[in-house]
């Protein structure tokens, strides 16, 4: 009997269909999976029929409905495996398959897809303009090494007619993804060796011998599980076409799966990559990965909010399916461990949080009674990043203390009289029977170097965030040993003001860190546009060196963000209303969409706005079960590790990004004034790679100066 696979790309696409046309994919490919090779080719109902003219004899298309067909990869004896790769209109599937052919890669030895017509009708164009131009872009590369990393001769002279980058984008979606790929790196800068082993050898099957390919359809499709799934049987096609995109989000890429699968790492590992990349998904397979190697190893799965745990935790609870193995693993922030830890040896003062308005208007009356020459921004940032950060407990420790990164230079007098305020602070928090969070993570992680770890793994997730205190709470709640910190995140995604050095804090991954380069969310489109709010700043990664966007593209194609400027905020509101009606009309989810926002206030009118136009919408911060109906509104701060397939971003105001209160003006402090620049320009980097497919940015008034307009 035949078996069934589809191609990435068509889960992709899946997820706009009409629903009457998903209904047709489901039931013609439930009655795919029924027929024997003889009954397929002789069904009527489904109408798999090959095309005159094709440039590939093997596609095939098949009827959805009435008007929408599917194309199809045959296999050559009719009985092996066939491969959706596409379901479109009936004209645009024919035309979209005629010009199509499917070959197998050389050197990574997976399927490939390419528009060999419209290649062919490229080539000669461009070839005119090469010949006048003073270089080309790959002139550096013979055809040999070319041929090595897996760019064929039906590529090859499109390739020798490329000029510069903004032409290679123009064969975007025309080269085979793999052969793309390999160009990109090349443009990038990356030499041959580090192409091979970032694109090639992570795709190529680990037995693959030197000169042995094999054009077998099969073969290649199991070669091929970072674009292919395979389907067992109709339980699975149902889920996998109920849930297409749950399905794709806990699933692996190779690159992905040698970081997660490795059988042990000798000590702490860290894998870092920008937005979409997949680090989420590596660190929920690292803990299935962990778990299997033993029965009763308990694991630590843990991030920086409330959200993201349960994020967490839903993701590994699809992933496991297997509810001894997940009791091993606990699932909550570093915070919560911290205050599970003290709570273990008495009780816990009240908790107050370090950005609380309230804490910020305690700085200030103190500067202003001690007639401090500082603001509270100062004080307060003065405390986390010197006082907490190194665990400081008396004046004497503070004055001969490293104030590393601080730009404002501190004499002795001066820093006794900072510590004037710093211990006021202190004394005034313990008098109303409060502390802050990263106080008691300090208290945490003194209990814990006493009383010894509490878990045997612990995997970081969005590790970027956390502050050296909560960094000393998991080095001393997990011996040093083999597989201790498994680490994941990414320093362009820093929202918060939290640099550390894991090195410092007892936290070793030289030799044992990771890159991933290709973002599998959002659209190249939303990307290029989104990283050009990050172009040019230099970036600290979490091991005393520093990090950067080159090589990050995503594999998907769509739309650019569409950006609106209103009169005013009314208006803003009910062009938003008409956007998300748009988005409802084209068939979306209204919990797939997101309303992000910089301030409570504005979020809570935007929400209003939507149901006064009787469009569901929940607030995030009330946490509302992932089944439940609505457009989700959320700060853009909760917005962190968070995806949907569409999102506004409104408000986004020169008043708000940058925002005055949340940065250090540069007369006071140069270097804090940068890094707190860095983090708005972080912030809207991160709202924005939140959409995996829609983008839409509105302001009123003057837009912020952070966007690329």
């Amino acid at each position: 009997m035949p078996q069934l696979a589809f191609a990435a790309d068509f889960f992709d696409e899946y997820e706009n269909l009409e629903k009457t046309v998903k209904q047709g994919v489901r039931e013609a490919m439930a009655k795919f999976q029924k027929l024997t090779a003889a009954e397929l080719t002789a069904d009527k109902g489904l109408h798999l029929e090959q095309l005159e003219n094709a440039r590939d004899p093997r596609i095939r298309t098949i009827r959805i409905t009435q008007f929408w067909r599917g194309v199809v990869l045959a296999p050559d004896d009719g009985s092996g495996t066939y491969l959706l790769l596409k379901v479109l209109q009936h004209d645009k599937a024919i035309a979209w398959a005629r010009k199509r052919v499917i070959s197998v890669n050389k050197a990574t030895r997976g399927l490939e897809v390419r528009n060999v017509e419209a290649i062919e009708q490229l080539t000669p164009v461009f070839q005119e303009a090469a010949d006048k131009a003073p270089a080309l872009l790959f002139a550096d590369y013979s055809d040999t090494v070319l041929r090595d990393l897996g760019i064929d001769d039906g590529v090859l002279p499109a390739v020798r007619t490329i000029i510069d980058k903004p032409q290679l984008e123009a064969f975007a979606t025309l080269f085979p993804e793999d052969q793309f790929e390999v160009l990109q790196y090349l443009a990038e800068g990356f030499t041959p060796d580090e192409v091979w082993q970032e694109v090639v050898a992570v795709r190529r099957p680990a037995d693959a011998t030197a000169d042995e390919v094999t054009e077998d359809l099969a073969t290649a499709i199991a070669n091929t599980p970072s674009r292919i799934a395979l389907v067992s049987g109709p339980d699975e096609l149902q889920d996998i076409l109920t849930k297409p995109f749950d399905a794709w989000r806990i699933f692996l890429h190779p690159s992905q799966r040698r970081i997660a699968y490795r059988p042990s790492y000798s000590g702490s590992a860290q894998v870092s990559g920008g937005p979409g990349t997949g680090k989420t998904v590596v660190a929920l397979h690292r803990v299935k990965h962990l778990l299997d190697q033993s029965d009763d190893a308990r694991i630590l799965l843990t991030t920086f909010t409330n959200a993201l745990a349960d994020s967490l935790r839903d993701s590994l609870a699809r992933l496991l399916d297997d509810t001894e193995a997940l009791d091993r693993v606990e699932v909550t922030t570093v915070n919560a461990l911290a205050r599970r830890v003290v709570a273990d040896h008495g009780p816990v003062p009240n908790l107050v949080s370090e950005n609380d308005y309230r804490t910020r208007k305690r700085w200030r009356k103190i500067a202003e009674r001690l007639d401090l020459p500082w603001n509270e921004h100062f004080l307060d940032l003065e405390y986390r990043h010197v006082v907490l950060a190194q665990g400081i407990r008396s004046e004497e420790e503070y004055l001969s203390a490293s104030r590393a990164g601080r730009g404002a230079a501190l004499r002795t007098p001066q820093r006794a009289e900072a510590w004037r305020a710093i211990a006021e602070f202190e004394r005034q928090l313990e008098a109303d029977g409060q502390c802050t969070h990263l106080q008691l993570c300090i208290r945490a992680a003194e209990l814990l170097a006493t009383e010894g770890p509490r878990y045997r793994h612990i995997v970081v997730d969005e590790a970027q965030d956390l502050h050296p205190a909560q960094w000393r709470v998991l080095r001393h709640a997990v011996a040093e040993q083999p597989d201790d910190l498994f680490i994941a995140g990414d320093p362009h995604q820093r929202i918060y003001d939290t640099r550390v050095s894991l090195r410092s804090m007892g936290v070793n991954v030289s030799g044992r860190s990771s890159r991933l380069r290709i973002n599998y969310r959002s659209t190249q489109e939303i990307l290029t546009w989104s990283s050009a709010i990050m172009t040019g700043e230099k970036i600290d990664d979490l091991d005393e060196g520093s990090d950067t966007l080159d090589g990050y593209r995503s594999r998907l194609r769509g739309r650019y963000p569409a950006l609106a400027s209103a009169s005013s905020q009314a208006v803003e509101l009910d062009r938003l209303a008409e956007k998300i009606r748009s988005w409802l009309d084209a068939g979306v989810d209204p919990s797939d969409i997101a309303v992000a926002t910089r301030f409570h206030d504005l979020g809570t009118r935007a929400r209003q706005r939507l149901l006064d136009d009787d469009i569901p919408a929940v607030a995030l911060k009330d946490g509302p079960d992932a089944s439940e109906p609505g457009v989700r509104v959320a700060t853009m701060h909760a917005m962190k590790g968070l995806e949907f397939r569409c999102v506004a971003l409104i408000g986004v105001t020169e008043r708000a990004h940058p925002l005055e209160a949340a940065v250090t003006p540069a007369d006071l402090d140069r270097i804090q004034h940068e890094i707190d620049m860095l983090s708005e320009r972080s912030l809207l980097f991160v709202a924005c790679t939140r959409a995996r497919e829609d983008l839409y940015i509105s302001w009123h008034g003057a837009p912020s100066p952070l966007l690329p307009l």
